[in-house]
This record gives structure tokens, C-alpha cells and sequence, in this order.
């Protein structure tokens, strides 16, 4: 097997995927092949109506240690990033199902980026985080400084970025750049049981749609983003799901939507 194989590892639990970052022994450091694979896995997630969530997590003691050294060196001779990418970094933003982030470990540079793309964060208690490029001589990589402060607001976002330096999970929460701390030893499992109730009890279509707007109506005012929302609303109502919905709600029972191939 050569070094470019199995950078990434995917186990099916349920309607769930789970996406590990395999390469333990640099802390899952992120690299060309590995961001391939990543990428590969969330476009057959994307494809498989039965899949209806994905998980992320890393190998090992960490998460993702940042990027491979190997790599900074590709992009520090090229003097350009995104160096043989076929597809750029923020690439997972588009995935139109829930991307759950199941932080087991340390979490630096890349590897803070790509749990900053996920849409709900769960972590150990006690792992540690960082943005770690201003050490580097690198500035806020890969829309980072566009996201970051959507997620923990301005200050906490440049005071990160600008000082490069650690904090653990449980200040993480604080900041709200984790949502969920979990029982030691138990990320993935929780994450998984969270990511499977969203499969279980809400609409893979709604989802995709809800995912848009948020991201999209970032950039526009609120009564462009209120027009749109509404015609989203005449276009959801038009599928038929909220009659099931309905329904499932009066028969207390969970509903049955159907699953999304994007």
C-alpha cells in the first residue's frame, strides 16, 4: 500500500457515516491525499440517499494536528497554498447534509479549519485547540477569518488568530466554538447518536435548504433574505413533505421522508 492510500477511513453506523482521518501517527496532519479522500467520501455521502449524516473525526490521539510539514514545504517553494487541490479547502461548506465534527483530539492550524466547516462540534473534554499560523508567519488560511467570527464573534476570533495560542475544549464551549462536550472516551458515539436523530426525525431536504440560507444569507440584508426564504417556503410546502410531517406529528410517530442524493 503506498503513502497516498487510506487516508481516510468510513464505517456506516445506521444512516450515519463516519469519516476518520487516518494518519495517527503525525496527529491525522492534513495533506493533499488525505483532503482527496475526505472530499471523495462526502461526495458519495452526498450520492447515497440511505446515508442521511456524516460524521468526522481523526485516528488515534488527535484530531488533525494541522497541516503536513511535507505540505507547508510544498506551498512555502510554490509560494502559492492550495497546491495540487482539485477541489478548494472550504469544499465540505457545500455538503448538503449534517456534518457533524467529533473532535477526539488536538485540533491545530487545518485541522481547527475543517472542524470550523462542520455544522454542529462536539469534543472531548480537555483536547487541545489552536489556530497556531500566526506562529507559522501565516495569516487566517482558508476563509477561517470569515467564519471564526460567525461562530465565537470578533474578539474571541482575533484574539485566537492573533496569538496562536492553545486553549481546551471546555474554553472552546465557552466561546461557543464547541457545542457539545462529551463523556471521555464517548465523541464519536455521541456525535453518531445526535447525527442519527437528525436522520431519524427531520428532513434531509429541509436540511440542504436550511444549510443555504444560512450560509448564503450571511452576505445579503434581511429583507432579501426574508423574500428568499419565503419563496423557499412556497417551494418546501410544494414538495408535499410538511403533509407528513403533519401527520407524523398527529400519530406521534417519527416521520418518513425520503432520503437526498445531491
Amino acid at each position: 500500500m503506498s503513502d497516498d492510500q487510506q487516508k481516510v477511513l468510513t464505517e456506516r453506523r445506521g444512516s450515519v457515516l463516519v469519516i476518520t482521518l487516518n494518519n495517527p501517527e503525525r496527529l491525522n496532519s492534513w495533506s493533499g491525499p488525505m483532503g482527496a479522500q475526505y472530499f471523495g467520501a462526502l461526495d458519495a455521502a452526498a450520492a447515497d440517499p440511505e446515508i442521511r449524516a456524516v460524521v468526522l473525526t481523526g485516528a488515534g490521539k488527535g484530531f488533525c494536528a494541522g497541516a503536513d510539514m511535507g505540505h507547508l514545504e510544498e506551498v512555502g517553494e510554490a509560494g502559492e497554498t492550495n497546491v495540487n487541490a482539485e477541489r478548494p479547502i472550504t469544499y465540505p461548506l457545500s455538503f448538503p447534509k449534517p456534518l457533524i465534527v467529533a473532535i477526539n483530539g488536538a485540533a491545530a492550524g487545518m485541522g481547527l479549519v475543517q472542524s470550523t466547516m462542520g455544522d454542529v462540534r462536539f469534543a472531548e473534554p480537555g483536547v487541545k485547540m489552536t489556530t497556531a499560523f500566526a506562529k507559522l508567519g501565516l495569516i487566517a488560511e482558508h476563509g477561517v477569518s470569515w467564519l471564526l467570527p460567525r461562530i465565537v464573534g470578533t474578539s474571541h476570533a482575533l484574539d485566537l488568530l492573533m496569538s496562536s495560542r492553545v486553549i481546551t475544549s471546555d474554553r472552546a464551549y465557552e466561546m461557543g466554538l464547541v457545542n457539545f462536550i462529551s463523556a471521555p472516551g464517548k465523541v464519536v458515539d455521541e456525535a453518531v447518536a445526535y447525527a442519527q436523530q437528525l436522520a431519524d426525525s427531520v428532513s434531509p431536504r429541509a436540511i440542504a435548504v436550511m444549510k443555504k440560507q444560512v450560509y448564503d444569507h450571511f452576505d445579503k440584508d434581511f429583507a432579501a433574505s426574508f423574500e428568499e426564504s419565503n419563496t423557499l417556503m412556497n417551494e418546501a410546502i410544494a414538495t408535499g413533505e410538511i403533509t407528513e410531517g403533519v401527520a407524523a406529528f398527529n400519530e406521534r410517530r417519527a416521520p418518513k421522508f425520503t432520503g437526498l442524493s445531491a
